[in-house]
C-alpha cells in the first residue's frame, strides 16, 4: 500500500466530521458551547425546526393552542368549564347565609310559641275549689268541671250595656253554664248540667243547682256535683262574660249555626237564621239565649256546646300558630279571663282547650245529663247508668238513649 507521503489527498485539509443525528448536540450546539458552535439560533428559528424542543424560557403553551386542531374546531376535547372559582365561592357563601338566617327564624318562633303560654300561665288567676270532708276516690281519666258565671268583674258600664248582662248584684254570682268534660280511654264526653236542675246542695237543701256557686263559690258547686253525680272533678276551670267575648274576638269571631232567626231583648241578641260568623258580644248573647226557646234552658246548652265547640276548633287552627297577632291574641284573652283550681297544671289545662273539639267532634260524646222532664228533674234510672259508666272511663258504652242533646228520653 502506497504510503502517506504518495498520497496526494494526506495534505489536503480534511472537512469537520458532521454530527450524528443522534447527537444532543445536533442543533443544540449552543447548549454544548466548545468554541465550533454556531451562533445561538432564535426563538423563531428553533421553533421551525423539526423536533426542536421549546425553548424554557417561553411560558408553557395554553390549552387552546396545544390540543390539535382537530378538537379546536369541532369543539370537543376540551375539559368542562366550570364557574370562576370566586363566583362558586360567593355563591356557596350566599347559600349559607340564607340557611343561618331560616335557622334563627325557624328557633325564634319556636321560642315566641313555647315563651307566650308560658308568660299567660302566670296570668291566670288560682282558686281553691277542692272541697273538704268526704270525696269520690281517684277514677281512671281525667273529669273537668267547667263553668260559665254571670259574673260582670272587670266588665264597665258601658260593656255591660253592651253586653246586656245587666247590673254586678255583688257576691259571687250564679253560673250560667256547668258542665263535666270525662277525657279518658274512650271518646271524650262533654256533658251540660242545666242550671236549673233541682239537686240536693250539701248544707243548703234542695233547689236549683246553680245556687250552689253562690252559696259557697267553686268549692261548694264541687261538692254538689261531686254528691250528686259520684263523679270525682279532677281539675276545675270557670270563666265569665268578659272573658268570653275576649276569647272569641281574639280569635276573630267563630261560626254558629241557629236553626232559627233569634230577637232576645233580655241577651242583647238579634240574629237571622243560617250558619255565620259572630263577633264575641253576638256568641255570648247565643250562648245566654233561652227566652226564644220553647225548651228554654235546655236548648240553651245546645248552643252552648255549639259555641264552646266553635272556640276551640277555631283556636287549633294552624293560622292561630302561624299568625303571631293572633297567637298572642288569644292566649292572653283566653290567659286573663280564666279562674283555675290551684291544683291544675299547665299541661293539664291545654290538654282540656285540646279536646273540647274533639268532643264537639265526630270522635267525642256532646249531650245533656239525663232527665226525665222539662222541668229539669234528672232521670234516676238513666243518669246513674251514665254517671256509673263516667266512673269506670267506659264513655265508648255510652248509647244514644242515654247520651241525647237535650237530656230527654230518645223519641
Amino acid at each position: 500500500m502506497p504510503s502517506g507521503e504518495d498520497d496526494p489527498d494526506a495534505t489536503r485539509p480534511q472537512p469537520a466530521p458532521s454530527p450524528r443525528k443522534d447527537s444532543p448536540e445536533d442543533g443544540y450546539s449552543w447548549l454544548y458551547d466548545n468554541g465550533s458552535a454556531t451562533p445561538r439560533q432564535s426563538s423563531t428559528q428553533r421553533a421551525s425546526s423539526p423536533g426542536a424542543l421549546p425553548d424554557p424560557e417561553l411560558p408553557p403553551p395554553s390549552w387552546a393552542t396545544a390540543r390539535p386542531a382537530a378538537d379546536r374546531s369541532s369543539g370537543s376535547g376540551a375539559p368542562p368549564a366550570g364557574p370562576p372559582r370566586t363566583a362558586a365561592k360567593s355563591k356557596r357563601s350566599g347559600g349559607s347565609t340564607w340557611r343561618r338566617v331560616l335557622l334563627a327564624v325557624v328557633v325564634l318562633w319556636i321560642v315566641f310559641l313555647v315563651a307566650v303560654p308560658v308568660w299567660a300561665w302566670t296570668q291566670i288567676d288560682k282558686v281553691d275549689a277542692e272541697p273538704n270532708g268526704d270525696r269520690p276516690a281517684e277514677q281512671a281519666g281525667t273529669t273537668y268541671l267547667l263553668v260559665g258565671s254571670d259574673s260582670r268583674r272587670g266588665l264597665d258600664q258601658e260593656q255591660r250595656e253592651e253586653l246586656a248582662t245587666g247590673d254586678d248584684t255583688g257576691g259571687r254570682g250564679r253560673t250560667d253554664t256547668i258542665m263535666l268534660m270525662h277525657v279518658g280511654s274512650g271518646p271524650t264526653l262533654l256533658m251540660s248540667i242545666p242550671r236549673d236542675s233541682i239537686v240536693e246542695i250539701p248544707g243548703q237543701g234542695t233547689t236549683k243547682i246553680n245556687a250552689a256557686f253562690s252559696f259557697g263559690g267553686p268549692q261548694l258547686l264541687v261538692e254538689t256535683v261531686e254528691t250528686n253525680t259520684g263523679i270525682r272533678v279532677d281539675d276545675y276551670v270557670e270563666v265569665g262574660f268578659g272573658g268570653f267575648v275576649n276569647i272569641v274576638d281574639g280569635l276573630g269571631g267563630v261560626e254558629i249555626c241557629p236553626e232559627t232567626a233569634i230577637k232576645d231583648k233580655d241577651a242583647g241578641l238579634d240574629i237571622a237564621k243560617g250558619c255565620q260568623s259572630a263577633g264575641g258580644a253576638t256568641a255570648l248573647g247565643y250562648a245566654r239565649s233561652r227566652h226564644s226557646y220553647a225548651s228554654q234552658d235546655l236548648q240553651r246548652v245546645q248552643s252552648q256546646r255549639e259555641v264552646l265547640g266553635a272556640i276551640a276548633s277555631a283556636a287549633k287552627s294552624p293560622w292561630t300558630f302561624l299568625n303571631p297577632v293572633r297567637y298572642f291574641s288569644v292566649v292572653s284573652s283566653t290567659a286573663s279571663s280564666l279562674r283555675v283550681g290551684d291544683n291544675v297544671g299547665p299541661l293539664s289545662l291545654g290538654r282540656f282547650a285540646w279536646n273540647l273539639s274533639s268532643a264537639m267532634g265526630g270522635g267525642g260524646l256532646n249531650c245533656t245529663v239525663p232527665i226525665a222532664d222539662t222541668a229539669v228533674n234528672w232521670d234516676e234510672a238513666r243518669s246513674d247508668e251514665m254517671f256509673g259508666l263516667i266512673i269506670d272511663d267506659q264513655t265508648a258504652d255510652i248509647g244514644k238513649d242515654l247520651c241525647t242533646e237535650d237530656g230527654l228520653p230518645a223519641g
